[in-house]
């Protein structure tokens, strides 16, 4: 609670407000000073993961494949063509004479299982026995009790019609978890011993069962019909590495010689060199905004510098940046394949010069970008590595400046919290005074009162 002066009639906040106003001044400075270092290191911050994302970008550009971008083609539907890390043009003629199949039988019709209860042995094609037991008779409780045993083999309850009684009868759908000839497997009724004596009953066979299809590994040719022909298998639709780095998938056999090809899609290729481009041109930007100073524009205006203004370590960044760009790469100049800095400094990329060089010889351009990729690499983990990059211990000096600002704010609040309540004291002490001398005054100026009416008294 505050009253200001009761006695003195001063407007005592408000002058203890303006002597902590002028006591602050240092306080204030600092304060704005810490402002703009964290403005700075906001910035860096920025500038660094934007290099660091460049540093991702190079890293792929720079690999052998990292302009590799392909057109795949089929002739038919039925056969798909996919391209991976090492694929090259090419095309070939290919015939499909069989798809891999997941081995698959289903019971006879039943209303239930036949023995109580129940046991089942399966066998896969390596000779591997593994007996389930059930807890129930229900053909679904015989289907989770296979699936639950983990061999290789899914079961499913599917529902076969009625008896003629007018019951509901089920059949065991019994499938091989994966495609292929390694994934044949029996099922028998009864345990391993019955299965090893020959007297267990094998599901397949029984009336009314059937194999609805023998597992089997997809099959196809290359150069059918000639003297090179070779026939190629694999467990899965899917032939990978056909060719290297080439996938090929198969959905059915085909009579004719299915054409498959792979072409290099410039397009896309000089897409993606522009993109990378893109993004160091945008960190060169970055930079050259952050330093640009505003002059102004009449005497007695204020000048406004960037933030980078000065910076060395962000300046030496962006010399660095500009030479792995546009220096030459065993004497071969980038501005060969669109790539070309202005005498101001801006980057550029020709989209159209980059596909013509590239139509030409593909191998040189590839050579030539994945160098100069790897010198912006180079350059990108050089400043912004987070151990010991450049950039990286440039912002943690920015930081530690903030922190250290930020600790002298705090000893000055805690002087200028003393000052204050100094000052409040120094007041309050002062009504104090004020008001026993304005006591002592009203006292002495009633007994002079009383003196005076005395001697008057007296005189009459």
């Amino acid at each position: 609670l505050s009253l200001d002066g009761l006695v003195s009639g001063l407007k005592t906040t408000e002058v203890i407000k303006a002597m902590m106003d002028v006591h602050a001044i240092p306080r204030t400075l600092l304060k704005a000073k810490m402002d703009d270092k964290n403005v700075v290191a906001t910035q860096l911050r920025t500038l660094n993961s934007a290099l660091q994302n460049l540093a991702t970008l190079a890293e792929k550009a720079s690999s052998p494949d990292g302009l590799a971008r392909f057109t795949t083609s089929s002739s038919s539907t039925t056969v798909t063509v996919a391209t991976r890390t090492g694929a090259a043009p090419l095309s070939a003629d290919i015939v499909v004479d069989k798809v891999a199949k997941n081995h698959t039988i289903v019971s006879a019709a039943s209303n239930g299982w036949p023995v109580d209860p129940p046991v089942i042995t399966l066998e896969n094609s390596k000779g591997e026995r593994r007996q389930i037991e059930v807890d129930g008779t229900s053909m679904q409780q015989v289907a989770q009790a296979i699936n639950d045993a983990g061999f290789g083999v899914v079961a499913t309850a599917v529902p076969a019609g009625r008896d003629a009684n007018g019951n509901p009868q089920q059949r065991l759908q019994l499938r091989a978890a994966d495609p292929g000839e390694a994934c044949q497997f029996r099922a028998y009724r009864g345990d391993i011993a019955a299965v090893t004596a020959g007297s267990a009953t094998d599901l397949a066979t029984e009336t009314g069962a059937a194999v609805i299809a023998v597992g089997s590994d997809a099959q196809l040719r290359l150069w059918a019909g000639t003297s090179a022909e070779q026939v190629l298998t694999s467990t899965s639709n899917t032939f990978t590495d056909l060719f290297e780095g080439v996938d090929v998938t198969v959905s059915a056999v085909s009579a004719d010689p299915v054409t498959i090809g792979v072409t290099i899609d410039t397009a896309a290729r000089t897409k993606a060199s522009g993109e990378f481009i893109a993004a160091i041109k945008d960190i060169l930007t970055r930079i050259d905004n952050g330093s640009k100073s505003t002059v102004p524009a009449a005497p007695g205006g204020k000048t406004t510098l960037g933030v980078f203004t000065g910076d060395s370590t962000v300046r030496a960044l962006r010399t660095a940046i500009a030479d792995a760009v546009q220096h030459p790469v065993d004497g071969v100049s980038p501005s060969s394949i669109g790539i070309s800095t202005d005498m101001y400094g801006v980057l550029s990329f020709d989209e159209e010069k980059f596909a013509e060089a590239l139509a030409k010889d593909p191998n040189a351009v590839t050579g030539l970008f994945s160098d100069v990729a790897a010198r912006v690499q180079d350059t990108a983990k050089i400043y912004s590595d987070k151990y010991d990059g450049m950039l990286t211990s440039r912002i943690t000096g920015q930081e530690d400046e903030v922190k250290g600002l930020g600790e002298q704010m705090e000893r000055w609040d805690v002087r200028l919290a003393q000052r204050k309540s100094s000052l409040e004291r120094t007041y309050a002490q002062l009504e104090v005074m004020l008001s026993k001398l304005q006591s002592q005054s009203s006292y002495l100026s009633s007994q002079i009162a009383s003196l005076s009416g005395s001697s008057s008294g007296s005189s009459k």
